[in-house]
This record gives structure tokens, sequence and C-alpha cells, in this order.
């Protein structure tokens, strides 16, 4: 029997218990064994999948022949990009696809096993409890503690480069959500002094209700959706390059 798919867990518990040796399995093979790892993920080779193991093992190997598999895949075809950009940021794509393979294969089993929506929730509570794969392989979890630990206020100032210095809130205050009528007068002198900028890619005016992001390198301010920018993904970049700069770079 094929060890991707040998363990069948039918409660909350046991589906908990599953995630964690899968989620072990993968953070070894992102952390401690990273060179065997990078080492089997040959862009030569066809399409690969890393796969965790309820035995809190890994194996990187082919997708499941049968059609659909027993369990959702991972990402198909991760060692094609292992060459083509920088070594952390490569592992770092890694885990945030692992991280969505084990939620799909959670809620696969719950799905399977008939849980209800407390048992959803009661296990979707438990494996947010835990941190991230891609925490855990950026150290983004340790930063958040120090963070929180030295800096009470909330202020993000060391990730605000994709922001403007005025917007000292971060991308919070330009997620989809409507101004509140009590919100401070700042937000409001914020509102009125990106009124007149104009996005990048479609020149239309910034809006309240919409994401923004600023590219670092020409400064032009884009709207998230016309760029291809979620609030979730702006979280984890380092250094936005709007489109064009990103092609300027290329043909250098």
């Amino acid at each position: 029997m094929d060890p991707r798919t040998n363990c069948n867990p039918r409660t909350v518990e046991e589906v908990f218990r599953d995630f964690k040796g899968r989620r072990a399995g993968m953070i070894k093979a992102l952390t401690t064994d990273v060179e065997d790892f990078y080492s089997q993920c040959d862009p030569e080779k066809e399409n690969l999948c890393l796969y965790g193991l309820p035995s809190e093992q890994w194996e990187v190997n082919l997708p499941a022949e049968e059609v659909p598999p027993e369990l959702p895949e991972p990402v198909l075809g991760i060692n094609f990009a292992r060459d083509g950009m920088q070594e952390k940021d490569w592992l770092s794509l890694v885990a945030v696809h692992s991280d969505a393979w084990l939620l799909s294969v959670a809620f696969y089993f719950g799905a399977r096993f008939g849980f209800d929506r407390a048992d959803r929730k009661r296990l979707f509570n438990m494996i947010n409890e835990l941190p991230t794969i891609f925490e855990v392989v950026t150290g983004t979890a340790k930063k958040e503690v120090k963070e929180k630990s030295s800096n009470q206020s909330g202020s993000k100032s060391k990730s605000g480069s994709k922001v403007r210095a005025s917007e000292s809130q971060g991308r919070q205050s330009k997620m989809l959500q409507p101004k509140d009528e009590d919100e401070v007068p700042d937000e409001q002198d914020e509102d009125d002094e990106h009124g007149d900028t104009l996005c990048g890619a479609c020149g239309e005016n910034y809006g309240t209700d919409e994401f923004w992001i600023c590219c670092d390198i020409c400064e032009k301010w884009f709207h998230g959706k016309c760029v291809k920018i979620t609030p979730a993904r702006a979280e984890h970049i380092k250094q936005y390059k709007c489109p064009s700069c990103s092609n300027k770079r290329a043909r250098c």
C-alpha cells in the first residue's frame, strides 16, 4: 500500500494527529533535511511533488497515477522552479503550497467522514494553534513574537516599504472593509491624501475600500487586483516590484 495514503483517520483527534505527522515530515524536508530534499528536486525529472507522511517522514515522488487520487495531491512540479529562483525563495514557495495541501487533506478527511460544523471548527482551531510551515521555514513566527514584545503599538515600520510612510497601520487600512464612522481623524486625513493617487496600471483613483500597494522601485501605486497581488500575498513580499520594473530588470 502507498505510504502516502495508508492512514484513514475518522475522528477530529485522529485527523489532527495525521495533520501533525505530515506537517512534521514536510518541515523536516524544508529544514533539517533540506540538502537531501534540494538534490531530489532535479528540474530534469518529471513533475514531482513533496509528500508529508503520517509517520513524520517525507518523500519527493511523482503524483498518484489513479484519477481521482485517494487523497488531494500536493502542488505539481516543484522541481521545475528550483534553479530559477533563490533557494530561500523557492523553499518558501514550496512551504506555502505545503500548508495549503495539509489543510486540503485534513478537510478531505473531515468531509469524507461526515464532520459537522462544530467538528470542522474544532479541527481548524487545533490546526490554527500551530505555526504554518511557511512561518517555520522563514522564521516569521519568531519575528512576530519579537515584534509583539518590543512594539506594542502594532506599527510595522520594517515592512512598510510596500506601503506609504503615512500608512502606519500597514496594509490593514486598505483591506476590503468599510470605514467606521468613529475612526480617528488621522485615518480620514490618510484617505484625503490618497484620493488623488492614480493606479499605475488602470489609471483609476484610489478607493477607501480597495487594497493598494506601492512599487519599491518606481514608487508608483497600484490596485492589488490590477497587479494580481492579494493582501495575504503582500504580507510575505519583502520588496514589491511592479510588472514594469520586474520586466526592466529581466532585460538588463
